[in-house]
């Protein structure tokens, strides 16, 4: 029973988190006015993409923190959380560009370190991963675009 708590637990941090940050930062009039790149996606994709990606992020974060609360991947789970909060902050509130490539982009390389860190002990973790791997991608993409069209 504890162990599912804890399941819980993060899937309240993840996704309340996600969603908040995500309501509290809406893309608003500034982004709507910004040049962008053809493969841009209409702005309803981004919720429903988002809520999947961070139960997938929740859940691999409990069955690493569950394995090994302390080892490496588990911080490395955390900085990927970390990063993740910040880029909605950095890109949306304070709408630079900029320093928000450099975030997503530390973004990109923890996610694919966390890949690596669990692939031998827990794969299930490792594959929960590589959506959000692609999608940060393609986000990744998506802000250097914008940023050289504005």
């Amino acid at each position: 029973m504890q162990r599912y708590l804890s399941l819980l637990v993060f899937l309240v941090l993840v996704l309340g988190g996600g969603l908040l940050i995500g309501y509290a930062t809406l893309p608003g009039a500034w982004y709507a006015s910004l040049a962008k790149p053809p493969f841009n996606p209409p702005n309803w994709v981004f919720g429903p993409a988002w809520t999947l990606l961070y139960v997938l992020i929740a859940v691999a974060g409990w069955r690493t923190w569950v394995r090994e609360p302390k080892g490496t991947a588990m911080k490395v789970w955390g900085v990927q959380l970390v990063l993740n909060f910040a880029w909605s902050p950095t890109f949306f509130g304070a709408r630079m560009m900029g320093p928000a490539l450099v975030v997503i982009l530390l973004l990109l390389a923890s996610i694919v370190l966390f890949i690596v860190k669990v692939w031998n002990s827990d794969r299930l973790s490792g594959w929960l991963f590589v959506p959000y791997a692609a999608w940060v991608a393609f986000a990744t993409l998506l802000n250097a675009s914008l940023l050289l069209l504005n």
